[in-house]
Formats: structure tokens, sequence, C-alpha cells
């Protein structure tokens, strides 16, 4: 059990968390200025793969191309559809320097894509060229880290099956950064208020145009210091707060305005599977029900797995 969830204490890789961090949003901003825009930017996100993260295909012109972190040989790969490759080593090295490799790896490949220069989501921005600060890189934890991802995955695809009203893929934003699925009721919300740091209003506006049900994993910081489940609505519907959900040990943040699940509490679980599924199960319930979802017609009572 613990080979398939790993302990991911963040002082451990606390240093190379906020280093990989930075180059994912590089690498998400790549995707995001060569892709057409989709609601509530569906279009930046990352995918877990069997061997990292992927951008998945990305168009560009008459070609695609797609960049992929491979977490098992610790490298950076870039295919482009005319047969074009370009590699690069991940390693301890400056966010300034990674970029700088990248974006010449890109050039070499005549793929001409100029991304947003500084990070979002984080205090006190440092354009990505100009970054010497951050510049760690343990393999054993990036490995480690991708292996939740996983995990984490497989249990959200297993809960989004539950669902047949607009839903989200299971994906990665590079922003917080953070695993994630959103449930939708088919009800427009209100104007979200922003004040996300260093994140356009706009684009928080855009994510959260209708009623939404969200849960996924965070590798924890700030308020929470350890990696986390979470689960959120918005709008929040009164007393969800109060609620009462599963496992025992899940507990709401005033501060962030989610229930949180320590992703400790999964690992060393008996069942990780069974355990996760009540934390996403309960909160969604809580949040549907308290705002008065039509869960008759956005969920399923069966799952059939299809045959070939």
């Amino acid at each position: 059990m613990t080979t398939q969830w790993p302990d991911l204490p963040l002082e451990a890789w606390a240093d190379t968390r906020t280093t990989l961090h930075l180059w994912m949003q590089i690498v998400g901003k790549i995707r995001l200025a060569a892709s057409p825009w989709l609601n509530h930017c569906w279009n930046a996100t990352l995918y877990p793969t069997a061997t990292g993260l992927t951008t998945s295909l990305i168009p560009y012109g008459a070609r695609a191309f797609q960049i992929d972190f491979d977490f098992l040989a610790h490298q950076l790969i870039v295919q482009a559809t005319d047969g074009g490759t370009a590699v690069l080593a991940l390693q301890p090295q400056s966010v300034a320097t990674f970029y700088r490799r990248f974006m010449a790896e890109m050039e070499k490949l005549e793929l001409r894509v100029a991304p947003h220069g500084s990070p979002n989501e984080v205090a006190d921005p440092i354009p990505f060229d100009q970054d010497e600060t951050h510049r760690s890189y343990d393999p054993e934890y990036a490995n480690r880290f991708w292996r939740v991802l996983v995990q984490a995955s497989r249990v959200l695809n297993e809960f989004r099956a539950r669902f047949i009203g607009k839903c989200s893929p299971v994906h990665f934003f590079w922003g917080a950064p953070d695993l994630a699925v959103t449930r939708f009721s088919g009800r427009r919300a209100p104007r979200h208020p922003g004040g996300i740091i260093n994140l356009p209003d706009r684009v928080t506006r855009d994510a959260y145009s209708h009623e939404v049900s969200s849960c996924g994993f965070w590798p924890g910081g700030g308020p929470i210091p350890h990696a986390a489940f979470y689960a959120y609505a918005y709008p929040e519907p009164p007393g969800f707060a109060q609620a009462r959900v599963k496992p025992s040990e899940a507990f709401y943040s005033g501060d962030l305005r989610e229930f949180i699940l320590a992703y400790d509490v999964v690992r060393q679980s008996s069942s990780p599977d069974e355990t996760l599924l009540d934390f996403l199960q309960t909160t969604y319930e809580a949040a549907a029900d308290l705002a008065t979802w039509d869960r008759r017609a956005l969920e399923r009572e069966h799952h059939p797995k299809m045959g070939g």
C-alpha cells in the first residue's frame, strides 16, 4: 500500500515542489498560448500519464505537438507531429536556466510560442527568465508526487463516472497546483468576487460562471502544510461548513472555505480508495443537497463497465 500511495511529506521536498511548480507553469502557459480558448480554462491543463504529465496535443498551424514531463526517466520531452523531438533533462537548475533551455529547444523545432513570462497564483512572482532563486529538483520526490497523482486520478475518475451532468475531465491545474474534477448543476452562479493572488479576475469569473461542486488533490502549502484532498462549492450554500462528512478526520477550513482531508489519512487507511470516495461523495452530497441540485437528473445509480 505504501508503494501505491507513497509518503509525500511537504517539508522533505518543499524546494523541489516550488521549482517544479514553476517549470509546470512554463509548460502549461505554452499550451494556454497556443490552444483555442475553452470555458473554465480547460485548454490550459495537464493530464497524468503512465510516466508523468502531458499537455496532450497542442495545435500549431498545420502541425501539432505535445510536451511531456517524464518522472521515470526525468526528462521533459517535446514531440511534434512532423517527427521533430527535443529532450531536456530534469535536474537541479534554476527556473531561468530551465526556461532558456526549453525555449531554445522549442525554437530548434520551429515551434515559436510565446508564453506569458511571469508566474500566476504565487506571491512575489519572479519572471521566469530572471528566476535564479528556485533551482531544486529531487527525482525521488518528483517521482513520488507523480505516483500520488496517478492514484488520485484513478479514484477521481471513478467518482466522476457517477455523474451524467456537465463535468470537467480529471485534470491538473498548474496554477495552484492541483489535480481536480468539477461537477456543475447547470445553473448560473453569482458573479465571483475574484481576488485570487496574481490571477486576473476575468479568469476566475469564467471558471466560476456556473454553480460547481469541485474536489481534488493538492500537494500542500500555506495554511495547509501537508498534502491533502479538498472539496468545495461555489457558491457555497448556507450550512455547508457545518455539514457532516466522511471520514471523521475531514474538517472544514475557514481560511480556504473548503473541506480538507489529509493525504496521510487516505494513504494509511486500510482501504484508501473507499476512504477517499467517502470524502468525495459526502462533500458533494452536502453541496448538492444544500443547494437543491436536481440530483436525480444529474446522477446515475449504476456504473456499467463497457466491454469490447
